[in-house]
């Protein structure tokens, strides 16, 4: 949907002609957003509170001995509340990334942005954090103005410094949130506790990190959704009419027209007052209809609803609400493209979900050794030899031990101690391999080729079955 759909009186389209963070010279429009106040604003501060507390505790929260949540690249370890996903698992990373799409889907079809405005990290630090630091040592959006077209003097050089030291050090702090959740925080507190140059690699990744998020919050800033992230560039495809956006209500406020004393009013609500332009932190004009820049931060409601309860007429010219419910005055959320993403988005979960409880922590294969016949032996046992790799799953030490289920018999490991015992070990999500014959009595072998049902035991826990072929003579 774009607002192209939008019957509005004034039908200039010409704001699409050209970049809201572009001047036309081609530079750089730097915005200076009025600081929002309001219901909307009290909200999501109070919600961010929520959601910081929820990302720098998080690290800290342990299950079992392991993060929460881990996500390790450089080893290819990912642990999602609690499930760990290694190496072997990398289908059940890609299926939970898949779901992941279709969930964000979804809730863009029906919430549209809703993500963007309140809970998306660049907005939650950008308008919440950093832009919070920018008021309190420079003041509002236009002490902002003068004090960078004021000419370098003690004052502005103090504020200067105050200002983006605070963005430094605000930038380290997040480039350690990141990393703790990349490596954990037991990896990142060794750069505490043991010398620097022990970790140089860590210490250079914290440093690296603090200079792009440094760069990011103080420089690209608005550019980050507008011109670096594809969501909102995404959204014309995932939202249709009935998608819940934060709108401007042009039924009810068109035409425009300001207002004057005396005068019986013949336009509509909106008093050309241009607030909603002046908080907004990409530089839009919400009354165009939907724009790609539009992150749904809300101010625009918040600084609209200020001015229609100064006027005295009724709130939410600028609100929550869909296309279909300002020109249909209908809203209707679940559609058939609602229900076709519910049904697939369901079917993921649920194979999902089986696969997790149905996975084993061992994953073993056992084959016949290459060439190798099988071994008629004086005690009247046949022997096969096979080669066998065990990978563990997890992220904990497995002692595995290999047992026969189906006939009676005894391996004897290459390598092992004379009673043919031999102590395995798996490191966490690591993988061993080696050589073991496999020795069964002939007269429990009644045809040449007999399915033999092994077990992987880690003391009395079974951790997996598995299945070979054994090899014997004919009777």
């Amino acid at each position: 949907m774009n607002s192209s759909q939008h019957v509005i009186t004034d039908p200039d389209e010409s704001f699409r002609d050209h970049f809201s963070a572009v001047n036309e010279d081609g530079k750089r429009n730097w915005f200076y957003p009025q600081k929002p106040t309001g219901k909307w604003h009290t909200r999501r501060f109070w919600f961010t509170v929520g959601i910081l507390t929820l990302l720098f505790v998080t690290p800290f929260i342990k299950y079992n001995g392991q993060p929460l949540l881990l996500f390790n690249v450089l080893e290819r370890k990912f642990i999602i509340f609690g499930i760990f996903i290694g190496p072997q698992d990398y289908w059940l990373f890609g299926l939970t990334m898949l779901s992941f799409m279709i969930f964000v889907v979804l809730f863009t079809t029906i919430f549209g942005r809703l993500w963007c405005g309140w809970a998306c990290p660049q907005t939650v630090f950008m308008e919440m954090v950093f832009r919070k630091i920018e008021y309190a040592i420079e003041g509002n959006a236009t002490k902002q103005k003068l004090l960078n077209k004021a000419p370098w003097n003690a004052e502005k050089i103090l504020r200067k410094m105050a200002k983006y030291a605070a963005f430094l050090i605000v930038s380290f702090l997040i480039a350690n949130l990141l990393l703790s959740y990349v490596l954990g925080v037991d990896e990142l507190s060794k750069i505490i506790r043991e010398p620097i140059a022990d970790h140089m690699s860590l210490f250079g990744g914290i440093i690296g990190f603090t200079v792009i998020f440094y760069f990011n919050f103080a420089w690209l800033r608005d550019q980050a959704c507008t011109v670096v992230c594809p969501y909102g560039r995404l959204q014309g495809v995932l939202m249709d009419r009935n998608t819940i956006n934060v709108a401007y209500d042009y039924q009810r406020g068109e035409p425009r027209g300001k207002i004057h004393k005396n005068q019986e009013r013949t336009e509509g609500d909106c008093i050309s007052c241009h607030q909603c332009v002046a908080v907004c932190p990409t530089g839009i004009d919400i009354r165009n209809g939907l724009q790609m820049e539009c992150v749904n931060c809300t101010a625009c409601m918040d600084a609209c609803d200020n001015i229609m309860e100064k006027v005295g007429f009724k709130k939410g010219l600028i609100r929550y609400t869909s296309e279909n419910a300002i020109v249909k005055k209908t809203n209707k959320l679940i559609t058939p493209r609602v229900i076709g993403a519910m049904v697939m988005l369901l079917l993921l979960w649920s194979v999902l979900g089986f696969m997790v409880v149905s996975r084993t922590d061992t994953q073993t294969m056992l084959l016949r050794a290459p060439g190798s016949q099988y071994i008629e032996n004086k005690d009247q046992s046949i022997t096969n030899l096979y080669t066998f790799k065990i990978f563990n799953k997890t992220n904990r030490a497995i002692k595995p031990v290999i047992r026969l289920e189906s006939v009676k018999g005894k391996l004897i490991f290459a390598g092992a101690s004379l009673d043919g015992n031999v102590n395995l070990s798996l490191n966490p999500a690591g993988m061993i391999e080696g050589t073991v014959f496999i020795v069964v009595p002939a007269n429990a072998l009644k045809k040449r080729k007999t399915t033999l049902t092994l077990s992987v035991y880690q003391g009395n826990e079974k951790l997996e079955d598995f299945e070979t072929t054994f090899i014997a003579p004919e009777q």
